[in-house]
C-alpha cells in the first residue's frame, strides 16, 4: 500500500438480511461508521463479494446471513479470496461455525464439555437419556431443517450430514464475545422463552476459562469469535456454537464505554492483520 494511502476495506454484509428479534443492518451500519475513522470502507452483498475483492487491502465479513441462502457464491468468494492472497477478517481457517457443525462432533469424541453430538446411526448408543433429542443439518444454521424427535433415529443414509442431539434442560442461554483471543463482554438470556432479549453478564474466572478453551482450539490469530454456551440445571457450561465466520454482536445491549473498547480493540486487530 502506497504511503500516506488509507487501508481500504471491502466490508460484506446484507442489509435487509431479516432476523427474529435483531436488526442486523443496525450494527454493521454503525460498525462501518466508525471503520471509516481509520479506512476507506465500501459495503457489499455477500453475492457479490467474488467480483469485487480485488483492489481492496482487506474483506471483512460480518452480518452477511446464513451461508445455505448462497453456498454457491460463498464458495466462489473462499476460493477467489485465496487466488488473489486477500486478507479476509476473519481468516478463512476457522474450524468452527466456518467450517459447518463437524467440530460439535470432533470436540465431543475429544471430550469437550460441548453438548453431546454424534452424525452417524452406529454412534447413537453414545447419546446420554434424555427426554427428547434434536435432528438438524450439519451445513444447517438459523433451525433450517431442526427436527425435535422422542428417541435417537438417524437413518444410515442420513450418516455423516446429520447432527444428533440430546435435549438439555439448561438454565439460560450465555455468549462470550472476543476479539483475536483477548474476552470484550458476555451476554446472557436470563428469560428462555425470550431467547433474544440479552443482558450484560459477569463472567467469572471459571467462565472464561471455559470459553477461552474454544478460542486457543480454533488456533485463529486474527478476528471476532463469539462462543455461545448453556447453563445446565447442574451448574455447568456446555459449548452450543462456536460462531467464527460471521456472529451478530449485540453492540445495542453493551453499555458505551464496552462497545467503545470493543471497537478500538476491532480496529486495532483489523490494522495488525494488515501488517
Amino acid at each position: 500500500m502506497p504511503a500516506g494511502l488509507r487501508p481500504s476495506v471491502l466490508f460484506v454484509t446484507d442489509l435487509a438480511y431479516e432476523a427474529r428479534g435483531r436488526r442486523y443492518c443496525d450494527e454493521d451500519i454503525h460498525l462501518t461508521s466508525r471503520l471509516r475513522e481509520d479506512f476507506d470502507v465500501a459495503l457489499c452483498h455477500p453475492r457479490d463479494a467474488a467480483a469485487l475483492l480485488e483492489g481492496f487491502d482487506a474483506v471483512v465479513v460480518r452480518n452477511s446471513g446464513p451461508v445455505l441462502h448462497y453456498r454457491e457464491a460463498y464458495d466462489a468468494f473462499r476460493a477467489r479470496a485465496r487466488e488473489l492472497g486477500t486478507r479476509v477478517y476473519n481468516p478463512l481457517t476457522g474450524r468452527g461455525d466456518m467450517a459447518g457443525k463437524q467440530y460439535l462432533v470432533d470436540l465431543s469424541r475429544a471430550g469437550y464439555p460441548v453438548i453431546p453430538t454424534v452424525d452417524r446411526a452406529a454412534d447413537l448408543g453414545l447419546l446420554p437419556e434424555a427426554a427428547g433429542y434434536v435432528v438438524k443439518p450439519k451445513l444447517g444454521a438459523d433451525s433450517a431443517g431442526l427436527r425435535f424427535l422422542p428417541t435417537p433415529v438417524l437413518p444410515p443414509e442420513a450418516d455423516g450430514t446429520q447432527l444428533v442431539q440430546p435435549r438439555i434442560d439448561f438454565r439460560y442461554e450465555v455468549s462470550f464475545y472476543f476479539v483475536d483471543h483477548d474476552f470484550q463482554y458476555a451476554l446472557y438470556a436470563p428469560h428462555t422463552d425470550r431467547r433474544w432479549v440479552l443482558e450484560p453478564y459477569e463472567a467469572s474466572a471459571a467462565d472464561l476459562a471455559f470459553a477461552r478453551s474454544f478460542v486457543e482450539w480454533n488456533t485463529l490469530a486474527h478476528g471476532i469469535q463469539r462462543v455461545d454456551a448453556c447453563r445446565t440445571a447442574e451448574g455447568g457450561l456446555l459449548l452450543v456454537e462456536l460462531e467464527d465466520l460471521n456472529p451478530y454482536l449485540s453492540l445495542d445491549r453493551v453499555a458505551e464505554p464496552v462497545r467503545e473498547a470493543f471497537i478500538a480493540r476491532t480496529k486495532a486487530s483489523l490494522k495488525d492483520l494488515l501488517g
